[in-house]
């Protein structure tokens, strides 16, 4: 029988465990790529994200870049995104981002966006143009798109995932349970559905979870099934952290031995690829995940 996991004291969640420490953001390699995002007026989610793997991608010359501006409708309370109102809706952006794909020389990149639950098509066409874009710019680069959930709006969906991206990824973020704390505008079904249509339509598909946020192993084995019947590729676990004091408190460090029997787990169960410990994000090794 599986243990559900104990949850430390206050002072224990304060304390940051040493396997989540990481290296600052330095180098030429990391200048280089910073330079080209701000010349660029680029957004990425290294940035708005707080990603803790920043220092190594950057510094290994890629980003993931995210697009349709960085203010999201959706208020998620593990997220560092803004929320709000969002105002902007560049055209030329596409070209921008094709355009710094080709000058860092990138062989893979990962494009996301905030959810744009204003527009009629959920921003799909920028989507659309973006990949097409870096496509034509730069033939032999491939592609991730994290993409947001479209609310059922199977229309945009379709027009998100059809431009030539290798991969299309939509995170699921955490188990049933806690959808509605963690992610209060979302449906955990509906993510399902869409993960579901994605692999109907014939691409690679991918989805991420944060642990840590009070979910039991049995709630992360269902998650697991439900992603495989639905016919998820690849998942990646990391543990979540806390942006700022009002977002989602941390409930558990999650132990590198655990993220490992979760890997495992995730593999025996039917997934073709999983990525799991403390620091991993939805874009680490991205590269990783095109061919499986």
């Amino acid at each position: 029988m599986i243990e559900l996991p104990v949850i430390p004291s206050e002072q224990q969640r304060k304390k940051r465990p040493d396997w989540l420490r990481v290296k600052l953001p330095i180098g030429p390699e990391y200048a280089k790529v910073r330079k080209l995002v701000d010349e660029h007026k680029l957004h990425t989610i290294c940035e708005s994200g707080n990603c803790p793997n920043m220092g190594e991608c950057w510094g290994a010359g890629t980003a993931t870049f995210m697009i349709l501006g960085n203010v999201c409708t959706r208020s998620c309370t593990f997220c560092a995104v803004a929320t709000g109102r969002p105002n902007e809706y560049d055209t030329d952006e596409p070209r921008r981002v094709a355009e710094a794909i080709v000058l860092m020389k990138v062989k893979h990149a990962v494009i996301t966006s905030v959810n744009r639950d204003e527009l009629k098509d959920r921003g799909a066409e920028i989507w659309y143009q973006t990949v097409r874009l870096i496509k034509e710019a730069s033939p032999a680069t491939t592609i991730e798109t994290l993409i947001p959930d479209t609310k059922g709006n199977w229309e945009a969906l379709t027009r998100m995932i059809s431009a030539g991206q290798e991969v299309v990824s939509h995170n699921m973020e955490t188990v049933e349970r806690l959808y509605r704390r963690v992610r209060p505008q979302a449906r955990y079904e509906r993510s399902l559905e869409q993960i579901r249509r994605t692999k109907e339509y014939g691409q690679r598909t991918k989805s991420g979870i944060m642990l840590g946020l009070g979910e039991t192993h049995d709630e992360v084995f269902k998650a697991m099934d439900d992603l495989a019947a639905n016919g998820l590729d690849v998942l990646t676990l990391g543990q979540y952290l806390q942006p700022t004091k009002m977002h989602h408190e941390v409930i558990e460090w999650i132990h590198p031995e655990t993220f490992a029997m979760y890997k495992e787990e995730g593999l025996s169960r039917g997934l073709k690829y999983v990525e799991s410990g403390p620091l991993v994000r939805s874009s680490y090794h991205a590269e990783k995940h095109v061919n499986v």
